[in-house]
């Protein structure tokens, strides 16, 4: 027996899919039975499995359950809830070996897919290949693997009010907060939260519902937080939070109803943690501001550059030792005082603390930052096969052109007014730009780089840019 994987699903950092199209429970099952071979190889033989809030997700999870237990491996089903949960449970049990998260993520409803820890670490890249690989050839082992039931919702929400430690809960006391579940997973979790927290507390949509009626999980487009800025405008809350479809990603809006973005809310959260661990390296991906990376370095941090891709960014930390990353998509990893996985409930806790222990709210640390003029994330469509050839071909002009690039990811150029990053997306046929500069003039002209090296290689960015 073998199977054969959908040419687009084996993605760089998790395995993704349209259900009843190019995903389904064959694929669920030739995944459960591909993991369990690999974690027996390595010694291992108890997987956590957990999954989201989507309609096809509890078909998915049974179908990995049972190629897990054909393949060896013994499951623990922790049931419905947010991506970190399941990371929890991996992390926080020294008989669980590995763990396999069911979701689509921020993905429209029709979508699902999967993310997977292995041993402790993520599980990425030539992993997810050599899935691909095991199934096609039938090498699979085989084995008769038991699964049981396991409540970890309570340890785990117990776990995320540790980000409170040496907080005096009395001057949290008058906070009051606006939260947005989105219909997600994250919601159940963060009912149970809340109540433990100091403070007044407003929740949106946390009921769970894979159809997302409301609006889409996804706190990084600024459409989708208008109920959560309209619900602290009428109460005039301190701050609001949102999280995405599956909890690891976070969005956040001040008291004004400024959208706090990704880099944003690492500057908060360096200036913290730099006072607990002076000198400390943080870690943000090729997508965040200058104004971050200045921050971090002004603080005595060590501002560290890093490739875009929650798997990268993980993996990066344990290998330097950073004890805070995160990404502009709203992933923040705390590896101080946490496990290192992308946690937007704890990350949610930590800015409590965060505005806490540096005495300003979290409106005030909003509002001290740079005004810079920056472009969303522009992507447009290349394909597959031109995407990394585009990048390879504007490197060569700017190292002949004499330009101050980071290629780490891609290409970030600095500029003495500014940065412009053009990188090629692991995971879609895009090209992703981005610009930032001091004033709209500034913005303007880096766009205008950009086009320059697009039309260079035959390319236009198309009818979406702006700012």
């Amino acid at each position: 027996m073998s199977h054969q994987f959908h040419a687009t699903v084996l993605r760089e950092y998790d395995i993704r899919g349209i259900i009843g199209e190019t995903l389904g429970t064959a694929d669920a099952y030739a995944i459960g039975r591909g993991f369990a071979t690999l974690l027996r190889q390595a010694g291992g033989s108890k997987v956590a499995v957990g999954y989201d809030g989507r309609l096809s997700s509890p078909e998915l999870e049974e179908a990995v359950v049972a190629g897990l237990n054909a393949s060896g491996c013994d499951a623990v089903r922790i049931g419905m809830g947010p991506t970190p949960m399941l990371y929890y449970a991996e992390a926080s049990a020294e008989d669980v070996h590995g763990g396999i998260q069911i979701t689509g993520s921020h993905n429209p409803a029709n979508y699902n897919g999967f993310k997977m820890v292995f041993q402790g670490r993520p599980f990425f890249g030539a992993d997810i290949q050599e899935l691909g690989r095991i199934a096609a050839a039938g090498a699979w082992l085989d084995g008769n693997g038991t699964h049981e039931r396991r409540e970890v919702l309570t340890a785990y929400v117990a776990r995320l009010t540790q980000g409170l430690a040496g907080i005096d809960r009395a001057q949290l006391a008058d906070l009051r907060i606006g939260w947005d579940a989105g219909n997600g997973a994250a919601g159940p979790a963060l009912e149970l939260l809340v109540k433990q927290l100091p403070g007044e507390h407003h929740l949106l949509f946390t009921q769970v519902d894979g159809n997302f009626p409301n609006h889409h999980p996804d706190p990084t487009e600024e459409k989708n937080l208008a109920d959560l800025r309209k619900l602290v405008a009428e109460k005039s809350l301190d701050f609001g939070v949102a999280f995405d479809g599956d909890g690891d990603r976070i969005g956040a809006i001040d008291g004004q109803g400024r959208v706090i973005w990704g880099d944003q809310l690492l500057m908060i959260y360096a200036e913290d943690l730099l006072k607990l661990e002076p000198g400390a390296a943080i870690i943000a991906d090729v997508k965040a501001s200058r104004a971050l990376f200045d921050h971090v370095e002004r603080l005595g941090g060590r501002p560290t550059m890093w490739k875009t891709g929650h798997s990268l960014i993980k993996s990066k930390m344990k290998e330097i030792s950073a004890p805070l990353a995160g990404e502009m998509s709203g992933h923040v990893f705390f590896a101080h005082q946490y496990y290192g996985f992308d946690d937007a409930l704890y990350a949610a806790v930590r800015l409590i603390a965060a505005s806490a222990r540096l005495g300003k709210s979290v409106t005030e640390l909003r509002g001290a930052m740079p005004a810079l003029v920056n472009t969303p994330e522009l992507r447009f469509q290349v394909d597959e096969s031109r995407k990394f050839a585009v990048i390879e071909e504007v490197k060569v002009r700017l190292a002949a052109a004499g330009a101050d690039v980071n290629g780490i990811d891609g290409v970030r150029v600095s500029t003495p007014d500014g940065w412009w990053l053009l990188r090629a997306s692991n995971t879609q046929d895009v090209l992703v730009a981005r610009a930032e500069s001091e004033n709209h003039a500034g913005c303007d002209r880096l766009l205008a780089e950009i086009d320059a090296q697009l039309a260079a290689s035959g390319l236009e960015r198309g009818p979406q840019a702006g700012h």
